[in-house]
């Protein structure tokens, strides 16, 4: 009996050890160990994105998103789980975010859209609105992430630059500087749009 809790205390360390060494690679930000981690976990995380969000050009970002992280976030693993799971739990945070600011845009873009039938006059109108909306769209599309939450938060959802500075995590100048430059930025692309 003795012999077989050693043997399998034995294989369960050898299997270990190589998992700790490549969190103590990730942690040093080496490129080769993102990429065996890449290698050992992005069909699981893959799988999962595209279930969540149903569109494979999306699901491609939030694996990047994970591994790009994934250096920095291994700095908080504690080795309680293996490092898929840690992986894992990485993918949803970062798809939480995306779903999360997908709703709140689709909502925005609908309010947006919508206006009491007695503002629209004509016909030409409700369509030009329409139009302006799905430009907007496009246009926010444009954006970095950063930018385009500072706007939603700030100017869709109508929140104060100190509540968003919480939200993100941020200095409340750095997200009047973010609400600047993408409102400019917004502007820009409206104009070529032709709308001004």
């Amino acid at each position: 009996m003795t012999g077989w809790v050693a043997t399998t205390t034995s294989s369960l360390v050898s299997r270990f050890e190589p998992e700790q060494e490549l969190v103590l690679r990730l942690r040093e930000g080496e490129a080769a160990a993102v990429g065996e981690a890449y290698d050992a976990h992005h069909a699981a995380v893959r799988a999962f994105a595209l279930r969540l969000v149903g569109d494979s050009s999306v699901a491609e970002d939030l694996v990047h998103e994970v591994f790009v992280t994934l250096p920095k976030a291994a700095r908080n693993f504690r080795g309680d789980a293996s490092l898929r799971t840690f992986v894992m739990g990485i993918a949803v945070r970062h798809a939480r975010h995306y779903v999360r600011h997908a709703v709140r845009q689709r909502a925005a873009f609908g309010r947006l859209q919508r206006e009491p039938a007695e503002a629209v006059t004509s016909p030409e109108e409700l369509a030009r609105r329409k139009q302006l909306a799905q430009a907007l769209t496009r246009a926010l599309d444009k954006l970095s992430l950063e930018h385009r939450v500072a706007f939603v938060l700030c100017e869709v959802e109508e929140r104060s630059s100190r509540e968003v500075a919480a939200i993100v995590e941020a200095p409340e100048a750095t997200v009047r500087t973010r609400l600047f430059h993408a409102k400019k930025k917004l502007r820009v692309e409206l104009e070529r749009e032709g709308f001004r």
